[in-house]
């Protein structure tokens, strides 16, 4: 069993996004370690891109800022390196395909891989076409995380057959960012993917309370949350710790009720 098929087997995983090198790279360290400590059982850290075409405007503004801080993926790397013997649960970089093509798919699956990172999450590369970085990743026992989305329809039989880790469900379609309210058919890609494979699927995109998080959590095996963290990190900036932490500990507390 993975690293990351372990994260799933004591009950429901919280799964929480931050920025990375938002809004600097001393409090991306102190924020992992916060998630880690609230209870976190996955932790995505994001690659900042100057493109990001999955995201809203609280992501894309958050990496905007980071970028503008001077983070780089190198340094990333190297953050990863320096906390990855005190973090037990498994760290994953969500980054568009394009910084993984300008540092060259070898080079940066081998650097992943080295400063301990347990997967990719890459939400612009189709299913159909990741075999390019999926060999790499699996060479060097790397993850690459699918995506589904309510869109996915004839897919997800093929996807959910075929993927490893874990599948993130998108629970709408869009941009990432928060939302009142939720639809059902995060539910019905759940149940369609449980026809096919017993492979943990954590929901994703928009939940950004704790009644959102519990409510996903009664019929998925994880909750991702991203928006909601990053905005805390933007209302707060360098005091943006306590605040994560303490909405992350609530977070956690709903989905294992």
């Amino acid at each position: 069993m993975s690293k990351i098929n372990e994260a799933f087997s004591n009950g429901k995983a919280f799964i929480p996004f931050i920025m990375g090198g938002d809004p600097d790279l001393d409090t991306t360290e102190k924020l992992i370690f916060a998630l880690y400590e609230a209870g976190a059982d996955i932790i995505e850290i994001g690659v900042p891109f100057s493109d990001p075409v999955a995201e809203g405007p609280v992501i894309e503004a958050a990496g905007a800022r980071s970028l503008k801080a001077g983070c780089t993926v190198e340094k990333l790397f190297s953050l990863i390196a320096e906390v990855r013997s005190d973090i037990k649960v498994p760290l994953l970089f969500m980054t568009y395909y394009n910084p993984v093509f300008a540092y060259g798919v070898s080079n940066f699956t081998a650097r992943s891989a080295a400063c301990g990172l347990d997967g990719l999450i890459v939400p612009d590369l189709p299913y159909e076409e990741r075999d390019e970085l999926l060999d790499p990743c699996k060479a060097r026992g790397l993850e690459l995380i699918s995506l589904i989305a309510p869109t996915s329809e004839t897919r997800i039989e093929k996807i959910a057959r075929n993927s490893g880790g874990f599948l993130y469900c998108v629970s709408s379609l869009g941009v990432t960012g928060e939302r009142k309210n939720i639809d059902d058919s995060a539910r019905r890609m759940v149940e369609q993917v449980k026809t096919f494979s017993d492979i943990p699927c954590a929901v994703g995109f928009g939940i950004s309370t704790p009644e959102q998080a519990g409510k996903i959590a009664a019929f998925s095996d994880g909750v991702i949350v991203g928006s909601a963290i990053v905005r805390l990190a933007a209302e707060h900036a360098h005091d943006c710790v306590e605040p994560i932490f303490r909405f992350a500990k609530e977070i956690k507390q709903a989905i294992t009720k």
